[in-house]
């Protein structure tokens, strides 16, 4: 094994600090119990996917004295646990369980392993397996979260604990300083294995959680490690034959998507040699602190402490040379496929640990392919996924042409004396707005075809590495929370888990029917986040022709699958433009970690202006619409639509 031929001397080197310095046998014992406990926690959580689940109740409807009200409520869910059984029964789902709980063991066995290397030994690690006490896991499924209106930081660590509840451990009651290097060092453990997987940082969350600390300690320590190991990388050497040796290695990867920004080779300045190991120190000295000594944390990241190529797979080196040619052959039907990074990264200091990926949904502009993502903080590296520009732009100049529209406005009145659903199943729409429909309908039409391509090519990107051994975390509005969930279908399709840490669907134009989701689920390691909107009447209307039998996700909770968070944002969401500009609001509200609150209050400033020079042109469209009519209704109607398609042609010239 990659860490098992030295461990024995650097650990005895010394009064250096490591965990068996610091911790006693009792306490090192504690701390493989513990991972065994959070690893056994984790494993019920998938299986507890696969499992009947009890629907919620509705307190308005069962709270009636009506004993036929009662009884038909109890039918209903009785029904639907039956419904539930038999999806649960087919040989395809039970085929997915089945490959989700041996990809997790084998990670597990490995992790567990690893452990009693350090701590104790690898036998006793893997008896305490046998010896855990999972945590506990919510049973809810359907129910729709309360938006939290807390302070940022308080609402990030209300959602960790709730998320990641803390296990039970004497560990807990070591001073603050110890309980922090047990954190480091887990992390550095498992970054010896060669890849920091989606579920390596699950449980990190969760013994942040069970030691705790808060979510920040975490996130700072990932970020130290990551500019660590690439310093260390850009003073590692090697000679010919080993940087041929690293040239053939790249050859031999069947291909990667180009990333117009991914931290390449020439980026990180990793040369390509299997670099003689460094001195222990050397790394150590990068890597240590915290209380743990040089050699013992060169020690716990075993290969990854001397070798360039070790630490180049980990970032995605050799991903970033490659070119967007290289995708050609495999997505001819996606074009302008790229990951572009934040803007206001550096090149050489902002690489991380994880990734983030934004994925607009519509466009009317190309700087609102990264715009909306410049909230997302400095935890883990971003980038904002371009595809399909022409669509994309298409589509949002005749979003916003149709709502400023009079056919629009007189519809909504009408529209919002129903619900929604009433709407669509009745197929209620007025005339008026049907004349017009065709201005958004092709481009609604082409641009979420394509995204379900667009799906499939970022899936197999990431089958590929193109983001190296990182965890990804996928975040995405309108059709692109589309283009995520037909990435997630993609990766449950080829069993490929442990790459996604966590997913945030934003009004996403997507069935919400319960078998799709749980392949979702399947393949999450951390959270899934469905946000939707009762008022979304855009979303309703664009998804009017689709099959709306099977729900709507961005309208409406995701039921019968345990484990997908659904947040109902219908006080904030009033029309599917607005996702673009509440992006920040939302994650805010959620707990997601690590948002910049200054960028969100710029971004609502920037809601606010729009608002105000949309109603003007909107009034101005309205009051000429007016002042042109005297035909028949259908006639204007038409002259609307007409008058439309020419304002979004004109749009697309200057775009172009």
């Amino acid at each position: 094994m990659p860490w098992s031929s030295k461990e024995d001397t650097q650990e005895s080197q010394g009064d250096d600090q490591s965990l068996r310095t610091v911790l006693d046998a009792h306490q090192c014992s504690d701390l493989t119990l513990l991972i065994a406990s959070v690893t056994e926690t984790m494993r019920k959580r998938i299986s507890h996917t696969f499992t009947v689940q009890d629907e919620p109740h509705n307190t308005d409807t069962d709270s009636s004295n009506n004993p036929d009200d009662a009884a038909d409520q109890l039918r209903k869910r009785q029904e639907q646990q039956e419904q539930q059984a038999r999806e649960l029964a087919k040989p395809e789902v039970q085929e997915l369980k089945i490959a989700a709980l041996e990809a997790f063991d084998e990670w597990r066995d490995s992790v567990l392993r690893r452990v009693g290397e350090v701590v104790n030994s690898p036998q006793q690690a893997q008896q305490q397996k046998h010896e855990a006490k999972p945590g506990h896991v919510d049973e809810s499924t359907g129910q729709t979260k309360e938006v939290r209106e807390n302070a940022p930081t308080e609402t990030v660590s209300a959602a960790l604990l709730e998320l990641f509840p803390p296990i039970s451990t004497p560990l807990a009651n070591l001073p603050e300083e110890t309980r922090i290097l047990i954190l480091h060092s887990m992390l550095l453990l498992l970054l010896s294995l060669e890849q920091y997987t989606a579920d390596s940082r699950i449980l990190l969350l969760y013994l942040t959680s069970s030691l705790r600390l808060p979510i920040n300690i975490l996130a700072e320590d990932e970020t130290k490690v990551a500019q660590g190991l690439l310093k260390a990388a850009k003073e590692m050497s090697g000679d010919e034959e080993t940087a041929k040796k690293a040239e053939e290695n790249k050859i031999s990867r069947k291909w990667k998507v180009g990333l117009a920004s991914v931290a390449g080779a020439a980026l990180i300045g990793v040369t390509g040699g299997l670099a003689a190991p460094l001195v222990a120190a050397g790394i150590g000295s990068v890597m240590g602190g915290l209380g743990l000594g040089a050699t013992a944390a060169a020690g716990y990241l075993g290969t990854l402490a001397g070798s360039s190529v070790v630490v180049g797979s980990l970032f995605g080196a050799y991903g970033g040379r490659m070119t967007g040619q290289m995708m050609d052959n495999y997505a001819k039907e996606v074009s302008d496929f790229a990951f572009v990074p934040n803007p206001a990264a550096s090149a050489s200091e902002d690489h991380r640990l994880r990734i983030t990926i934004g994925i607009s949904g519509w466009l009317t502009s190309q700087d609102e392919i990264t715009r909306p993502w410049r909230v997302l903080g400095h935890g883990s590296e971003i980038f904002a996924l371009r595809w399909e520009l022409e669509a994309l732009l298409s589509l949002g100049n005749a979003l916003t042409a149709m709502v400023k529209s009079a056919a629009w406005g007189y519809a909504k009145s009408e529209i919002i004396k129903r619900t929604i659903f009433a709407s669509l199943t009745a197929a209620l729409w007025p005339l008026g707005l049907l004349k017009i429909s065709r201005v958004v309908d092709n481009p609604f039409s082409i641009a979420r075809t394509r995204g379900d391509k667009a799906g499939e090519v970022l899936a197999d990107a990431l089958i590929n590495r193109a983001q190296g051994q990182r965890p990804v975390t996928l975040i995405g509005y309108s059709l692109g929370a589309r283009v995520i969930y037909s990435c997630l279908q993609h990766l449950a399709a080829r069993r490929a888990f442990g790459l996604v840490e966590s997913v945030v669907l934003m009004g996403a134009p997507t069935p919400s029917d319960s078998s799709d989701w749980r392949n979702v689920r399947a393949v999450v390691a951390g959270r899934v986040v469905n946000v939707y909107s009762e008022r979304d009447y855009i979303l309703a209307f664009l998804y009017r022709t689709s099959s709306v039998q099977y729900g709507i996700a961005g309208l409406q909770a995701i039921a019968g699958v345990p484990g997908v968070e659904n947040v109902n944002v219908s006080e904030l969401v009033s029309g599917h433009l607005k996702y673009r500009y509440l992006v920040g609001k939302i994650l805010e509200k959620i707990g997601f970690e690590d948002v910049i609150g200054e960028n969100v209050a710029r971004q609502e400033r920037e809601l606010q202006v729009v608002e105000k020079q949309f109603e003007r042109e909107k009034e101005s469209q309205q009051a000429e619409a007016e002042a042109g009519a005297g035909g028949e209704g259908e006639e204007d109607a038409d002259k609307e639509a007409e008058r439309l398609q020419k304002e979004v042609d004109e749009k697309m010239r200057i775009t172009e």
